[in-house]
């Protein structure tokens, strides 16, 4: 039995594992490896967690491919066993986000396009799409979330493999998931009603900026960066969520990946928390799709109306 707000230790699962949920509001996010549940969204997590919102997260990959940025861990130890120390990681990461329960997918991390962990056939790009998706089918029919967040269509800024199957699966696993014809071996037919892509914008990036030139500071933001903003195209979010009561849980949970980022980075702490934490105090997301308790499927007609809450129009006890 797993219950809200469980302890860390009672909450890893692997695909499989048959444990009861809160028949109330749930969200279910995927990320390709451990921090990139830090990086994207953690504000929005620990908002919703606040809120009593049973928090889920899947993620793919064990990060066995992860570069080691911070200097001070950079040592044989590590390098020998990185899977798990990343596994330790993502314990310490989700506790401070408000993860009520992590998935782990059961991947390898793929690595960058190109190299040779492409080829390992434990990798996540390498798996077939029809497995990967499955596994995922049967995460959502046993949390049954009403939400349910992944990675957007356009990822031409960082092509990363699993990045990208964390998309395709994605929305593959909540097309198929309201069919009982669909992996009928992964339990009973239940659809979201509420698919959303979390969203970059290239103008947070630009305030970042122009917040170090305005204090005098040495930007991490060089022209190169600059131009390749310029370059993105820019994706309007749907939905804006408040995060100005929880800005600082983003830097807290990456300093928990602490072989992954730099302590002195100042790409993630170059400003004063106090400061960082006034610059777009919202995570920014795109509804991508909506379904009904049928299984039915659509994409929704924007009208512009931004929202300001994932579970907006959506019941707690129904798709």
């Amino acid at each position: 039995m797993i219950l809200p707000h469980a302890p860390l230790q009672c909450r890893r699962r692997h695909p499989g594992s048959v444990i009861a949920v809160p028949q109330d509001r749930c969200l279910l996010t995927v990320h390709a490896h451990p921090d990139d549940e830090a990086s994207k969204g953690a504000g929005s997590v620990a908002r919703y967690h606040a809120d009593g919102v049973h928090t889920v997260l899947v993620c793919c990959t064990d990060g066995a491919e992860g570069e080691i940025l911070n200097p001070a861990l950079d040592t044989p130890e590590v390098h020998a066993d990185l899977a798990g120390v990343r596994a330790q990681e993502l314990a310490r990461a989700t506790e401070i986000i408000g993860y009520d329960e992590v998935v782990l997918l059961g991947y390898r991390d793929s690595g960058m396009a190109g190299s040779e962990a492409n080829s390992h056939p434990d990798c996540f790009a390498a798996a077939p799409i029809e497995e990967a998706t499955g596994r995922l089918v049967a995460v959502i029919r046993r949390t049954r979330p009403q939400v349910m967040v992944i990675y957007g269509d356009d990822q031409s800024g960082y092509p990363h493999p699993d990045h990208l199957r964390v998309h395709d699966a994605g929305l593959a696993a909540y097309r198929a998931t309201g069919d009982p014809s669909w992996f009928p071996e992964a339990g009973p037919a239940f659809q979201p009603a509420k698919l959303y892509y979390t969203v970059h914008s290239a103008a947070r990036f630009r305030a970042i900026h122009e917040k170090f030139e305005e204090l005098g500071l040495e930007s991490p933001f060089d022209e190169e960066w600059r131009n390749r903003w310029d370059q993105m195209p820019e994706d309007v979010p749907t939905t804006r969520i408040d995060i100005s009561d929880h800005t600082d849980v983003r830097r807290l949970a990456l300093l928990a990946h602490a072989t992954q980022v730099d302590p002195e980075s100042k790409f993630w702490f170059g400003l004063p928390p106090e400061v960082m934490g006034t610059i777009h105090p919202q995570d920014d997301y795109r509804l991508a799709l909506v379904g009904t308790a049928d299984g039915t499927v659509t994409e929704p007609q924007w009208d512009g109306t931004v929202e300001s809450d994932l579970f907006d129009g959506v019941l707690a006890d129904s798709p």
